[in-house]
């Protein structure tokens, strides 16, 4: 093992932890996923690439899986959600998709709720890949999506845009409705429908962020 293979990993882990104090957390719409979690309905949680950064603290449930690309930057990846408590399945549409694939379908068989970013690892940027529709197919499981925005941020100037929240600001997290694909359905459809479902998400926690939305509006939960 590298030694940056075992010091990225650390300083990236202890960097989010640290953003995450300093940060109000506000989320959206996330009663329905709280119930599951709390009664033990699996699902699947879909965000774009950009949002990773604080998602780990969009989930309260037992035990997730997220699929993570098989390159360098998958693996500093993989051992910095490792150290958050978060479990990855290694493969993505660029490499080793279907061993990532099998590995997640083995867990949500085992009762794991299981993650995506959909246009990761490389994009094209939100453009749904095909994996998390034919997961969703396979295993039956809900598609949950969700975005995240902060008040004060920066944007990387990475092919995603990624998102990083700066201290001291209010991050929202705001949770859409559940897609359900079936399994002899149109997935090509289903991909356009969870796009669509993504960037609706996307835009409505970036307004919160703005503070275009009334609090009245929808109950706001701090957490």
């Amino acid at each position: 093992m590298s030694a940056q293979a075992t010091a990225v990993p650390f300083l990236a882990a202890n960097f989010i932890r640290i953003l995450r104090a300093t940060v109000r957390l506000r989320h959206h719409g996330d009663e329905r996923m709280r119930e599951w979690e709390r009664d033990g309905t699996h699902f699947i949680l879909a965000f774009w690439h950009r949002h990773l950064l604080l998602m780990p603290y969009a989930y309260r449930g037992k035990r997730i899986s997220v699929l993570v690309s098989q390159s360098k930057d998958g693996e500093l990846i993989a051992r910095t959600v490792a150290r958050l408590g978060i479990d990855s399945s290694r493969g993505s549409s660029s490499r080793g998709g279907a061993a990532g694939m099998r590995s997640l379908l083995r867990k949500a068989a085992e009762g794991w709720d299981i993650a995506f970013t959909p246009d990761g690892p490389r994009g094209p940027l939100r453009e749904v890949q095909p994996g998390v529709i034919l997961a969703a197919a396979a295993t039956g499981l809900p598609i949950l999506p969700v975005a995240i925005a902060a008040t004060r941020a920066k944007l990387l100037r990475s092919w995603d845009r990624f998102v990083v929240p700066l201290p001291f600001s209010a991050a929202h997290f705001v949770y859409g409705e559940p897609l359900v694909v079936e399994r002899r359905g149109d997935l090509t459809a289903a991909g356009l429908e969870l796009k669509h479902r993504l960037d609706a998400v996307e835009a409505e926690a970036e307004k919160w962020a703005r503070g275009d939305v009334l609090p009245s509006v929808q109950k706001e939960r701090e957490g």
